[in-house]
């Protein structure tokens, strides 16, 4: 047993110490997770990889504490990404809103004033859209592009938490990646 699913079992047994035992064991992956998924980020991006950590680790330990238990380190990575997906698309959405510039595009001043057409960039509250339906479709599609994508997994890291093989995780990939392709386009 892992000093993480050890102490996970302690949170769920309502040790009030565990949670401060488990930041240290995690924050250095859950930094680079969360440094990887802010690199996707558009520009000007107000939330840091250190908040979007904190963030979600305080959602997670609210969690256990209103009972909900994780079956070892897969499992609370892999709620650790879903806290991070849903900061995220939330942050997304509070920017997206009229009152917050709404769809307006951030232009620097010069003394020239160039215009180019935006980068074309993946946007996250489609993805999470997609994501919503893959997971109607396909449960496990949904869960390993989620593993892939905001966890930062390989994709035999992510069949292990899944418990697939590689090989099935290769196809599942494909596929997931294909549909939501086609449902984003």
């Amino acid at each position: 047993m892992t000093d993480v699913t050890r102490i996970l079992s302690m949170m769920e047994a309502g040790d009030p110490t565990a949670a401060g035992q488990l930041l240290p064991l995690v924050y250095d992956e859950l930094r680079k997770l969360a440094t990887a998924k802010l690199a996707h980020e558009r520009p000007g991006q107000t939330l840091q990889a250190t908040a979007l950590v904190h963030e979600a680790y305080l959602r997670l330990v609210a969690g256990a504490q209103e009972g909900k238990a994780w079956d070892g380190r897969g499992h609370f990575f892999a709620a650790a990404a879903e806290a991070m997906r849903r900061i995220l698309v939330g942050n997304a959405r509070r920017k997206h809103r009229l009152r917050h510039g709404g769809d307006l595009v951030r232009v620097e001043m010069e003394e020239e004033l160039d215009i180019e057409a935006p980068e074309l960039r993946e946007d996250l509250l489609a993805l999470d859209a997609a994501l919503d339906k893959l997971k109607l479709v396909d449960g496990t599609a949904a869960e390993l592009v989620q593993l892939r994508y905001f966890a930062g997994l390989t994709l035999a890291e992510a069949a292990e938490m899944l418990d697939i093989s590689t090989r099935s995780a290769d196809r599942v990939w494909a596929y997931a990646k294909a549909w939501l392709h086609r449902e984003m386009t």
